[in-house]
């Protein structure tokens, strides 16, 4: 097959839904026999990991304009980003890149990631950036040996199991749920210079899926007599935001061994019947599941680590009331990997470092002030593009 029988074109919808599904399964089927595989259930529409950002799209790869053979999703926004002389950067985001197992290793993946680069250019995107598990060998030699991507982070994806009973939370502090308003305020002001952090921050936190802003502090804090969000703050104090991502997608783990559903199984019996065992808990997810995504994580002040920890707890109780729930999540990097400590996770089902690349798609001189800092700053995950 040549390559110029491949018509790289914008996805849609009416004709490609279901090629789109169909291409996933066929990726699945080609994943490793031996190991257990994530499956995506999109729930009907392919775009959902990205239609809830202002500007997004999704290109297909058709051959013979009849099958699909690969795909790549891309979305545009504007960041915090910390350059000699700049303070802000149009920023483009690559996800969702697939290609079929059969037509692999045919330039289809490379041509996806090219096209949507001249996407990001035609809408003045500065820089291009991408993550990926650091063992997918294939997708790391393609973004830096064939794109010219260099490596810039590798935060952590913390995962805690949903487990059948509710986290204690201690009486001496005090949980309060923020409107909007403030929560936008808070994060403008406290974390409006964390690397990539939206210039949209009101959308994220109005939409639908985002659940709502906490704060947590001490309640015999002296400051917190008079803590007032636009002036008085306690000595310390923690927030975080909560995001539904089991209402865009679902996740199911196929192709587990006998060993790891036979655990699953009972620790899942031990948890609800024997909890004063302390039995590690696995939830079930071979069966399609939501999670809740915690992003927006901040905290102050020297006893802030367990106010941190008491709002994941929070969160752990809410997502218990939540029927198909079975994780919840967050991912940090940069100084707020100390932060790891306090954030209820298994290490089983947690990812230690998730590589994030990057291109400067005008001048690779900016580039060496994000990738060659010896004490990188926080890191923010915007909740639209996990």
């Amino acid at each position: 097959m040549a390559l110029e029988e491949i018509n790289i074109r914008k996805y849609d919808r009416r004709i490609d839904r279901d090629r789109v599904e169909d291409l996933e399964r066929r990726c699945e089927i080609g994943s490793a026999e031996s190991s257990a595989t994530l499956i995506v259930d999109t729930l009907g529409d392919p775009t959902c990991r990205i239609r809830h950002c202002q500007i997004y799209k999704m290109l297909v790869a058709e051959l013979n304009n009849t099958e699909l053979v690969g795909m790549v999703q891309g979305t545009i926004k504007i960041v915090t980003v910390h350059l000699q002389h700049q303070r802000q950067s149009i920023v483009g985001y690559i996800l969702g890149l697939r290609v079929s197992p059969l037509h692999r290793q045919r330039g289809i993946a490379l041509s996806l990631v090219k096209k949507m680069e001249e996407w990001f250019i035609l809408n003045h995107v500065d820089l291009a950036y991408m993550a990926t598990d650091k063992d997918n060998e294939a997708s790391v030699k393609l973004f830096t040996e064939k794109l010219q991507y260099v490596k810039f982070r590798t935060p952590s994806i913390l995962v805690n199991p949903v487990s059948n009973h509710l986290m204690h939370l201690s009486p001496s502090i005090k949980i309060v749920k923020l409107n909007i308003e403030h929560a936008e305020r808070l994060y403008r002001r406290f974390m409006g210079s964390t690397e990539f952090f939206p210039q949209d921050m009101d959308r994220i936190l109005k939409n639908k899926l985002s659940l709502g802003t906490w704060i947590a502090y001490w309640q015999g804090d002296s400051c917190s007599r008079t803590f007032d969000l636009d002036q008085y703050f306690p000595t310390s104090w923690a927030m975080l935001s909560v995001w539904n991502s089991g209402q865009l997608f679902k996740l199911r783990v196929a192709k587990p061994s006998l060993a790891c559903k036979m655990y699953a199984k009972s620790s899942s019996f031990i948890d609800r019947f024997f909890p004063c065992f302390k039995f590690p808990f696995i939830p079930d997810m071979f069966k399609p599941f939501g999670f809740y995504f915690m992003y927006g994580l901040y905290h102050e002040g020297p006893k802030s680590g367990s106010l941190m920890q008491s709002l994941c707890k929070l969160v752990h109780n809410m997502a218990i009331k939540c029927q198909d729930c079975k994780l919840v999540v967050t991912e940090i990097g940069g100084c707020d990997d100390m932060l790891r400590h306090h954030i209820p996770h298994r290490k089983l089902l947690s990812c230690p470092e998730d590589l994030w690349c990057i291109k400067d798609l005008k001048s690779e001189e900016k580039l060496f002030d994000l990738t060659r800092t010896l004490h990188p700053r926080a890191l923010f995950i915007d909740p639209r593009e996990v």
